[in-house]
């Protein structure tokens, strides 16, 4: 009875968690443009990041993500990208690609110095799909019912002032109807907001810089909310960069269970998220851990992922700010 509610309790949380690319911590590891489009082409080089994510090493089919991101300046003032992706949660797969068209407007007289206003927007298409080969018994309610195709878009804004940045973000703002398995419990609303800000401050010891930032989420239709806090420090070493963290994350809407006899009781969810990583010469390493807080949990192994990232193409000149997301 007691497994029984723990995997419904999860599986409600995955219901309620749904949406085209799951919204994790990679982007603290030089990876914005995973999340905002406005990212796409603002900093100083070209970028290709990819991530491998695995949840519960422990636990057979749990959710696993893959990504490979591409973006670059194309001119003085725009910039194009793309993302391919791949999500995975038992029975249940997503895929697809985006495209992104993103704009740079410069307001300082002098280029040194960064005061940059960028808007994105990116448009995708999802397949979605469930595998009925390991069921036992068919369910005439499933029936060509496997798989849907369908397209979305985000829109981004980003805010650049020296070592200070803020970033706007609204995902799925178009409302599509679905037609996988049970569509009436798939929300057309898939709306969701991002807003964050953060500063760097330089230097607080030789070659050592500080990066406070704090990442709000709202989803529109059941009003859920989350926030990360995060910390990021730097260090300028002989061969390049340095870097590591912690982030955490909290929930302000908790999931009601109940085990037998109890009373009904809710669990707000909390991860912990150290990471770190190292730039050397144009490549990229980073490794990121998630461990969950709740005293319900399905497995204690957490969650593992590695970003690989390589920068390319002609530098454009350096700002006259530490800056890391846009000036290396």
């Amino acid at each position: 009875m007691g497994k029984l509610i723990l995997i419904l309790f999860l599986f409600t949380l995955q219901v309620k968690a749904q949406e085209v690319i799951p919204t994790y911590s990679d982007y603290l590891t030089d990876n914005l443009f995973l999340l905002h489009p406005s990212m796409a082409g603002a900093a100083n080089m070209n970028q290709i990041r990819l991530t491998a994510r695995q949840q519960w090493f422990d636990v057979e089919d749990a959710p696993s993500l893959q990504t490979l991101s591409i973006n670059g300046r194309v001119g003085e003032k725009v910039g194009l990208g793309g993302i391919l992706f791949n999500d995975s949660n038992g029975n249940f797969s997503k895929s697809g690609a985006y495209a992104t068209f993103a704009y740079h407007l410069m307001f300082s007289r002098s280029n040194a110095d960064l005061n940059q206003l960028s808007f994105g927007v990116s448009a995708g298409i999802i397949q979605h799909r469930l595998d009925q080969s390991g069921f036992t018994e068919f369910d005439p309610a499933l029936e060509g019912n496997e798989s849907d195709i369908y397209a979305n878009m985000d829109f981004g804004v980003s805010y650049y002032y020296r070592d200070f940045y803020s970033h706007f973000a609204a995902k799925n703002i178009l409302s599509i109807k679905r037609d996988l398995f049970y569509s009436d419990a798939v929300p057309s609303n898939q709306r969701k907001y991002f807003v964050s800000a953060g500063y760097v401050f330089e230097d607080v010891t030789d070659s050592f810089s500080l990066e406070p930032s704090v990442l709000f989420q709202l989803r529109e239709a059941t009003n859920e909310k989350a926030i990360d806090l995060n910390l990021k420090a730097y260090r300028e070493v002989d061969f390049g960069q340095v870097w590591g963290g912690v982030s955490y994350r909290n929930t302000f809407e908790g999931a009601e269970y109940s085990g037998e006899g109890e009373e009904l009781r809710s669990q707000y969810l909390s991860y912990i998220t150290p990471f770190v990583g190292v730039n050397y010469r144009n490549f990229l390493v980073g490794y990121t851990f998630t461990y969950q807080l709740n005293s319900l949990v399905l497995s204690n192994n957490g969650f593992h992922q590695i970003t690989l990232g390589y920068n390319f193409g002609k530098s454009r000149k350096r700002y006259d700010c530490k800056c890391p997301a846009v000036n290396y």
